[in-house]
């Protein structure tokens, strides 16, 4: 994986900046620590950033093809190249490399856009057609790597990371306050929304030309649920045997690389699952694991039983609230927005433990939870009992009209009551946001199509939102990439596999969710692969200490972040519900809830930092 950045002119006689490009890709050398690389035409500018892992002596870009008229620049990996150059050279096209993202150029000579129906893969990149003068940027089917771009009087910019677009000088430093809404409202943000203003992500599925000044966005894919009546049931094995079949081709893909590849073990059935499949495929490899001093949170015994099953060289760290201070501020600069949880310091210590062992990629178990039915909100819609009824008439059709307005059907249940949370919310806010907040309300922008929701299962409809509003922008996003590549290592999904996608839809809803437990089809999959204590054991969802146990520690600068002077002089909160807030987290015996509670003192303390980090305006 690597780092990409570029700006493109939108009208003649605009120059690109030399200077200004090399900032831009400076900003990611963590993306891509081995070299870097540009191409400098007339008004347009392409830099990039290499982490080798495939083709380590000849994998460097940007890359062209024959004639040097199709220019690329790719962040990321083609997992099933090795077809696709076969085919390509069957019809002449000569390869200067081997390494993977090299298809792409000649791909696009044969299909243009049409190649993303090709892909597999995990990929952000950007070709420029010399001939159309043409530039085409596009971000992988699910979303797993990221892409930004802004707009400004006279360029398109374009980066892997929101701080490469920031560098350009024609950019701005404004929060966007919908985005802050979005991070208090949802698990996260949610493309093409950023924290930025002016400053959007390409949504998964999604590309962009420009071309003659302007700027399109079209989507190529997405997730598709059959309606009822649409699907046609298999016996259940069936089920069972092709989601083995094809994850354990997703895994084998997944170890195509020039340089070791091991994998995370959380102690759950996921990456149980995934470790499983990699012992079958490949000699004994290294895995990594974070523990913790608390028992109640540690699930180091499930982890190290299945190292001991598939005979890794097992790596482990105990992780403390020490820790999480102390990385606070870098997980904030890497993952460019607020978090609810501390957890994103435990993956960035995990990568770190990687790189240090010599490991550059790693396979991970996301998107299993999402794709067959493994939170508990799954349940409860299986039970028919989503949470969504309570309150007085007034209350209750106050919460239809808005989830009528946000998912197409006041009958859809997702995470919580949004009017009621909006009025809590507001009490947080500022004086100076609350009186411009109808500007910025989340909830006036619809995060997904309602199309994509309308008559499908009740289960497939949560799985659909999970996935576009949780899993890209947050778990893939915030958790994963930007945590790996904080220390340069590339991480793989398996689960995440466009072929296991597709396939995940096709399964009945009974598979993913029964009185048996949630994940079924996953769990008769893992039989004979994974331990039954790890198999049978309720979901243990990874967390790490909040804000509670920070405020305990009675560190010096996260109180000072939290004081009411400095709340008051950033004028996006309110310094005495701030304070409140404060009391009731250090008061005795106070939790916040797993599964069902937001750490809001978190949002206000890594809001802070992001403030800091990234010079920020203050607001009013």
């Amino acid at each position: 994986m690597c780092g990409i950045a570029g700006s493109m002119a939108l009208r003649n006689g605009v120059a690109v900046d030399p200077s200004v490009l090399t900032r831009m890709t400076g900003t990611l050398h963590h993306r891509g620590p081995d070299s870097d690389g540009a191409f400098l035409a007339d008004g347009l500018g392409l830099g990039f950033r290499r982490l080798s892992i495939n083709d380590l002596g000849g994998g460097s870009q940007p890359m062209s093809n024959e004639d040097g008229n199709v220019v690329m620049v790719c962040n990321g990996e083609i997992f099933n190249h090795r077809e696709l150059r076969a085919e390509l050279m069957a019809k002449g096209h000569r390869f200067r490399t081997d390494c993977d993202v090299e298809v792409l150029v000649h791909l696009y000579e044969e299909e243009g856009t049409g190649l993303l129906r090709r892909l597999n893969g995990q990929f952000a990149f950007a070709i420029y057609d010399k001939a159309l003068r043409r530039l085409f940027l596009a971000r992988d089917h699910v979303g797993i790597l990221p892409l930004h771009y802004a707009q400004t009087a006279d360029h398109f910019v374009f980066g892997s990371e929101a701080k490469a677009v920031l560098e350009h000088p024609g950019v701005g430093r404004e929060v966007d306050l919908t985005g802050l809404d979005q991070v208090l409202t949802f698990p996260g943000l949610v493309s093409p929304r950023t924290m930025f203003r002016g400053v959007s992500a390409l949504r998964g599925g999604h590309y962009l030309l420009v071309q003659d000044g302007s700027v399109q966005e079209f989507p190529y894919w997405d997730l598709t649920y059959p309606r009822a009546g649409e699907l046609t049931v298999e016996p259940d094995q069936y089920y069972v045997e092709t989601l083995r079949e094809l994850l354990t081709d997703a895994v084998r893909r997944r170890l195509q690389a020039d340089v070791p590849v091991g994998f995370y073990l959380s102690g759950g059935l996921d990456s149980s699952l995934i470790a499983g499949l990699v012992a079958e495929l490949a000699p004994p490899t290294d895995s990594f694991s974070i523990t913790f001093p608390e028992a109640a949170i540690d699930e180091s015994g499930y982890q190290r039983l299945m190292a001991q099953k598939v005979s890794s060289r097992h790596h482990e760290r105990e992780f403390s609230t020490a820790d999480i201070t102390e990385g606070l501020q870098r997980m904030v600069l890497h993952a460019e927005t607020p978090v609810k949880e501390t957890y994103n310091t435990c993956s960035m210590v995990l990568a770190q433990l990687a790189r240090e062992s010599g490991t550059t990629v790693i396979l991970t178990g996301e998107g299993a939870d999402e794709l067959f039915g493994g939170y508990v909100g799954y349940r409860f819609d299986r039970l028919g009992r989503g949470g969504g009824r309570g309150g007085d008439g007034l209350g209750e059709a106050l919460e239809d009209d808005v989830r009528r307005q946000l998912w197409g059907d006041s009958g859809i249940f997702y995470e919580r009551r949004y009017h009621a949370w909006r009025e809590a919310k507001l009490g947080l806010y500022s004086a100076g946001v609350r009186e411009a907040f109808h500007e910025s309300d989340c909830l006036r922008f619809p995060p997904v199509d309602p199309a994509s929701l309308a008559g499908r299962d009740p289960l497939d409809q949560r799985s659909y939102l999970d996935f576009r509003m949780r899993l890209s922008d947050h778990l893939l996003s915030d958790h994963g990439d930007r945590m790996a590549m904080a220390h340069s290592v590339e991480a793989r999904y398996p689960f995440l596999d466009r072929e296991v996608v597709e396939f995940a839809t096709r399964v009945p809803a009974h598979l993913k969710v029964n009185p048996l437990g949630e994940k079924y089809v996953v769990r008769q999959a893992a039989q004979g692969l994974v331990p039954p204590e790890i198999i049978d054991r309720e979901k243990f969802g990874f967390r790490a200490p909040g804000s509670p146990a920070l405020l305990r520690a009675n560190i010096e600068w996260i109180n000072d972040m939290l004081s009411p002077a400095r709340i008051r002089r950033q004028g996006y909160f309110d310094p005495g519900a701030v304070e409140r807030l404060r009391a009731r987290y250090m008061s005795d015996g106070f939790e916040i809830h797993p599964h069902y509670g937001d750490d809001l003192l978190l949002v206000v303390l890594t809001f802070g930092i992001l403030l800091d980090t990234f010079s920020l305006a203050d607001h009013g």
